[in-house]
């Protein structure tokens, strides 16, 4: 299991804490940021294999910053995926 606290980058949420076991998102939590979005965010990767939630959130943008929430969550997927 890797459970990881990613600090995210040009975003408003300025944290991620996430578990991942065998490939499945198990917890997500995400530290500051539009509470609300990010609960539906969290409900909707839980349980997902973290390499279809990278797929689908990967390059998500927010206005006009190159990165997003999501986008975020799929960099903290990718480097928990590696300590896996």
């Amino acid at each position: 299991m890797s459970k990881i606290t990613y600090l995210t980058h040009g975003t408003c949420s300025t944290q991620i804490d996430v578990d991942v076991q065998d490939g499945i998102i198990k917890n997500v939590e995400f530290t500051g940021g539009c509470n609300g979005n990010l609960q539906g965010i969290t409900r909707l990767v839980t349980g997902m294999k973290a390499t279809d939630a990278i797929a689908r959130l990967e390059g998500i943008r927010c206005g006009y910053k190159g990165t997003s929430c999501p986008d975020q969550l799929s960099r903290a997927l990718r480097e928990a995926l590696s300590q896996d």
